[in-house]
């Protein structure tokens, strides 16, 4: 069954759950150019897929810079942010679900 999300706007990035069940989340992030997804961590195991722009993304002490069709897997309690070099969308699988996203 397919639910409708609306589009959250936080500080020039806009999240919206694509789809949800209890055990996976996938949510859109699409940012602004220098806009900025701050240092944090959670319980989820998270993977991003860079659909478009160019990020300076960290997780731990490394830092790297990604484009279209990078994708990578953050471990359950690892800090990670981002920012956003060139306009674009993440897409973001977590599991279990991001309950705080709903």
């Amino acid at each position: 069954m397919t639910k409708a999300f609306p589009p959250v706007d936080l500080d020039g990035v806009t999240r919206q759950v694509l789809a949800d069940s209890p055990e996976l989340m996938v949510v859109s992030f699409r940012f602004s150019e220098d806009a900025e997804g701050a240092l944090h961590s959670h319980p989820h195991v998270q993977s991003t897929y860079v659909k478009t722009g160019r990020f300076a993304f960290t997780i731990g002490e490394e830092t790297t810079e990604i484009g279209p069709g990078d994708s990578f897997v953050i471990p359950s309690g690892a800090t990670h942010g981002c920012v956003c070099l060139e306009a674009g969308e993440l897409i973001d699988c977590f599991t279990p679900r991001r309950d705080d996203f709903l």
